[in-house]
């Protein structure tokens, strides 16, 4: 059983495994040839390659669920096709068995998204842009951003510049009352985070005064009163971290700064929507690559048993493309109709698992 066992794995492995190289180099020679129109100035071929190479982890996390379910097809059809799974059942190996045996190697390949997901891409990925946008000499999400706000309770802020060093340049930042009344206006022209809160230098800041306000002033009688800080100190829960987080797009960042993201803007009463549809779309990706696998194999002991190779990676890639488009058809419409986004990412998970039971129980 060991020996049957590990040559399932052996083949099972290569197949998946080459199907990723093989789709990953289309990927490759498909990005070097739409970096070409980009090319000129500082951004050159070896600029454009170096981008491709770092944006090829992000590529290949997308990638791996599909490359199981089309390498388990390859796998399994090569049994299937020299008979050898019908050795198997006749040594008296059963259905669920010889899925245990496929499911084996494919844990590997998930193990390999989740450690790419985690501590690989969102790194790859900044890196990637930011060497870009400085050869080509445009703002890049991290360094520059003209129309980058947040909200944090009442006050509002906008910033010109964020550095992942934990200095920004060019903050607004805009107070109001419970009867949402401005009330106080300022504009620094750099804040440095000091481990805790932040610093702000250069502080132009501008009072909202009610007008029936019976200062003396002329400036005050107008409704307003200006003044000029050197420094002034800035609380608040919004730390670097959480900036570069808010810069990047959220398919980019790992399930831990999406949880924590999230968590930040709930507490704020903010829309966490797109984050957490990103959150449960990566979280639940290892189940999501198993019943993509567990519809290869029912596929191959059911409908697919008896036709060619080709027949069989063409199932595969139809599948494969179905339950994507399936996938971005519902997250979006959980954010604009408002249902809960587990059960956007869930259902084709579900409808997976169902339909890999019901024929692997038909087949058995």
């Amino acid at each position: 059983m060991r020996k049957i066992s590990r040559y399932v794995f052996r083949t099972v492995s290569a197949a998946v495994g080459m199907v990723l190289l093989v789709v990953s180099a289309l990927l490759f020679i498909s990005a070097l040839i739409d970096g070409i129109g980009d090319l000129g100035g500082n951004y050159t071929f070896g600029e454009m390659l170096i981008y491709v190479l770092l944006s090829l982890p992000r590529r290949i996390y997308e990638i791996i669920p599909f490359a199981c379910l089309i390498g388990c097809l390859i796998g399994l059809g090569i049994l299937a096709s020299s008979s050898e799974l019908v050795v198997m059942r006749a040594a008296g190996i059963s259905v669920r068995r010889i899925s245990y045996m496929v499911l084996r190697p494919v844990v590997l390949f998930i193990a390999l998204g989740v450690a790419l997901g985690e501590w690989v891409t969102p790194y790859t990925d900044q890196v990637a842009e930011n060497r870009r946008a400085i050869a080509m000499q445009k703002p890049s999400a991290s360094t520059r951003l003209s129309s980058m706000w947040n909200r944090e309770g009442d006050e509002f802020m906008r910033f010109n510049a964020v550095l992942p060093n934990g200095v920004l340049y060019g903050v607004t930042r805009y107070k109001f009352d419970e009867n949402r009344n401005l009330i106080e206006a300022s504009f620094s022209e750099q804040a440095i985070y000091q481990g805790g809160y932040w610093q702000e230098e250069d502080v132009g800041v501008t009072y909202f005064l009610p007008m029936n306000s019976e200062e003396e002033t002329a400036e005050r009688a107008q409704g307003t009163r200006s003044e000029r800080l050197t420094s002034r100190r800035w609380d608040t829960p919004l730390s670097p971290g959480l900036l570069n987080i808010l810069v990047a797009e959220p398919e980019a960042l790992s399930i831990r700064s999406l949880h924590y993201y999230v968590r930040y803007l709930r507490e704020q009463n903010l829309v966490a929507s797109d984050y957490n549809l990103a959150f449960w779309q990566k979280l639940l990706q290892p189940l999501a690559t198993a019943s993509l696998v567990l519809i290869a194999i029912s596929f191959v002991f059911g409908p697919l048993r008896s036709v060619t190779m080709g027949q069989r990676i063409f199932t595969g890639v139809v599948f494969g493309v179905s339950f994507r488009l399936v996938q971005d058809l519902l997250g979006p419409s959980s954010v604009v109709f408002g249902f809960t986004p587990l059960i956007a990412v869930l259902l084709p998970i579900v409808f997976c698992l169902a339909l890999g039971i019901f024929l692997l129980k038909r087949a058995g």
